[in-house]
């Protein structure tokens, strides 16, 4: 297994300074994407792209900077958490890969498509901290509806079929509640619909803003796994915001840390698990060394 590998970013060049790495014992190559190549700087094709991104707000007749100089590069299939304080800029850095939010300066890139031809190609899946679900229809007819609400426009992505769908429903353990109305639902159950709604657009991107804050920890540490294993199944490029240092180091790929006024990427830490990941990881040294080299990096933008 290689070990923790982290990269500070110097907030001048906004190139990568000193590299952190760790050692441990050899680990198989199940990963999706090879981790050492992104953190190496070997030349690898970026599905989504994000260079030099500025953005700034106006509140009350003053501008607030959100975000400053923002770069990084997703391969495709690639699990990313961007991870730090409230008011960092994570949220609005999301909206802006989406095409939610323009940014003030710089590019992005999703598949060579700009964020607005993105979404017109239903390039995006999104699950949001709060359900969201719709209180009139059943699980069956929320996980679908956004599929079904418009057709498909020209050169788009195509939902997932209803035997995908309910592939999905039976993983998440909803299969006996297809007739089921949110009211109806736990917190936990109706999250899980909202999961398996992100991935049934078929979207090569989910986007994911915080959606297990809301839930208890025990709860949240089902929906991490569960998350994981819908993953696995379709190769989705995900990108998750998320404050939890430990659920950034179980999910994810790489994190992007990400320090405050205005926002920007100060590290960017490659996760040395193997795949898939199992509860039993979060008692090993290298979970915990990614979390002590992640704790480290919020540290020191309080510093």
């Amino acid at each position: 297994m290689v070990g923790p590998s982290s990269y500070r970013i110097d907030p001048e060049t906004k190139r990568p300074g000193n590299r952190v790495v760790l050692g441990f014992a050899a680990m198989s190559s199940s990963c999706r994407i090879a981790p050492d190549d992104a953190a190496s700087g070997t030349s690898v094709a970026s599905f989504i792209s994000v260079d030099g991104v500025h953005k700034i707000f106006r509140r009350k007749g003053r501008a607030v900077p959100a975000l400053r100089g923002v770069d990084l590069d997703i391969q495709a299939g690639e699990f990313v958490s961007l991870l730090g304080p409230s008011g960092c800029g994570k949220s609005t850095l999301l909206r802006i890969i989406g095409g939610l939010v323009e940014p003030d300066a710089g590019t992005v890139t999703v598949d060579g498509l700009s964020p607005l031809d993105a979404r017109a190609a239903k390039s995006f899946g999104l699950v949001p901290q709060a359900s969201s679900l719709v209180p009139w229809a059943t699980v069956d007819r929320n996980v679908r509806f956004l599929s079904q609400l418009e057709p498909r426009r020209s050169g788009g992505h195509d939902p997932l079929d209803d035997d995908q769908i309910d592939d999905l429903l039976d993983t998440v353990g909803l299969r006996d509640f297809r007739g089921a109305y949110p009211h109806e639902l736990s917190g936990g159950m109706q999250q899980r619909v909202s999961l398996v709604r992100g991935f049934a657009l078929g979207a090569p991107v989910l986007l994911m803003d915080e959606p297990f804050a809301a839930l208890d920890e025990i709860t949240r540490a089902d929906m991490r796994y569960l998350l994981l294993e819908l993953w696995q199944r379709t190769g989705t490029t995900v990108i998750f915001v998320t404050h939890s240092i430990t659920e950034a180091v179980i999910l994810s790929d790489r994190v992007a840390v990400m320090a405050a006024h205005p926002g920007r990427i100060a590290a960017l830490d490659t996760i040395g698990l193997d795949r898939p990941r199992t509860p039993e990881m979060e008692d090993t040294d290298v979970f915990h060394d990614h979390v002590r080299i992640l704790r480290t990096h919020l540290l020191d933008q309080h510093a």
